[in-house]
């Protein structure tokens, strides 16, 4: 609900700030630079963050640095150690996103495949409501997952040319799938919910990291990382290491507290960009569709 979140946004960001100086035990004055998320995001909540951001540095007049959330992402590999090895392929995953980067340094990546239309955190989603489960439904199809068989059911896989991804297709075909069974039986999907939910992140997680590995052989990298908040997913994180044994990747996923979006993985971004001192004048404006420098326009 982008006009509840932005209003939720306006509501708490004072005390948010406040809070979190309190927390650090530093005072305002203290501060360095502001650093905000410009984009990719709601419109209506990053204009909070970014009116905010803007009229906090200007009071202080400290340096104001802007964070593109999806490299924050990536850029939350390096809050603990051990640190990934550049160049090296970062395959992002939420609810908005799914890419695979080729990172060359902490400030230098580019989208070298994304999907051309649902984003696999949404496809989780969607998936999940077809099944009557509630939102977030991502999470809850990775529980039931556990239990059940990933090989019960099969469900089509979208090719699409290159390293690019589609996921729209495979929650119309599970749509038709869940149809044709409730016919024949009422009960069907909760008489097997833990075999559909394990049978659809099977296929899911199948199609991200055939992808990820394409790329990596192409590039020839072996150092793999995995970001967003689908990084979370346990399935998703299994096959990772059941493929980077086979394909000798040495792999990096970053603590479970920085997988969801978070204030720590925007900080260390404007850590490196304070360290490059790029900097952003009270000319900016946030950036709904804001792209990581170097992919596709």
């Amino acid at each position: 609900m982008p006009e509840l979140a932005s209003r939720a946004h306006q509501q708490n960001i004072v005390p948010v700030v406040d809070q979190a100086l309190k927390n650090a035990a530093i005072n305002k004055n203290e501060l360095s630079a502001i650093s905000f998320t410009r984009g990719p995001g709601l419109l209506g909540a990053l204009l909070v963050g970014t009116s905010f951001a803007k009229s906090m540095a200007l009071a202080l007049d400290i340096p104001l640095i802007e964070v593109n959330h999806m490299q924050a992402h990536i850029l939350a590999h390096f809050i603990d150690d051990p640190n990934p090895q550049f160049p090296l392929l970062c395959l992002t995953v939420s609810g908005g996103h799914t890419q695979i980067v080729l990172v060359e340094s902490h400030l230098k990546m580019k989208v070298v495949g994304e999907t051309r239309d649902d984003a696999v955190g949404e496809a989780f989603d969607k998936t999940a409501k077809l099944l009557g489960l509630s939102y977030p439904g991502g999470p809850l199809i990775d529980k039931y997952a556990k239990d059940g068989d990933p090989n019960r059911f099969t469900f089509p896989q979208t090719e699409m040319p290159g390293l690019n991804y589609s996921f729209s297709g495979i929650k119309t075909a599970i749509l038709y799938f869940l149809r044709d069974e409730l016919k024949k039986n009422e009960h069907f999907i909760e008489e097997n919910l833990n075999d559909i939910c394990a049978s659809i992140q099977h296929t899911l997680v199948g199609m991200l990291l055939q992808k990820l590995r394409k790329a990596a052989r192409k590039y020839r990298i072996k150092e793999i990382a995995i970001a967003g908040g689908v990084s979370a997913n346990s399935g998703l994180r299994s096959a990772l290491a059941d493929m980077a044994k086979a394909e000798g990747w040495e792999t990096y996923i970053p603590d479970f507290q920085y997988c969801t979006d978070n204030a720590g993985m925007i900080g260390i971004a404007a850590h490196y960009k304070y360290l490059a001192q790029q900097f952003v004048g009270q000319e900016v404006s946030a950036l709904p569709r804001m792209k990581i420098e170097g992919s596709e326009k």
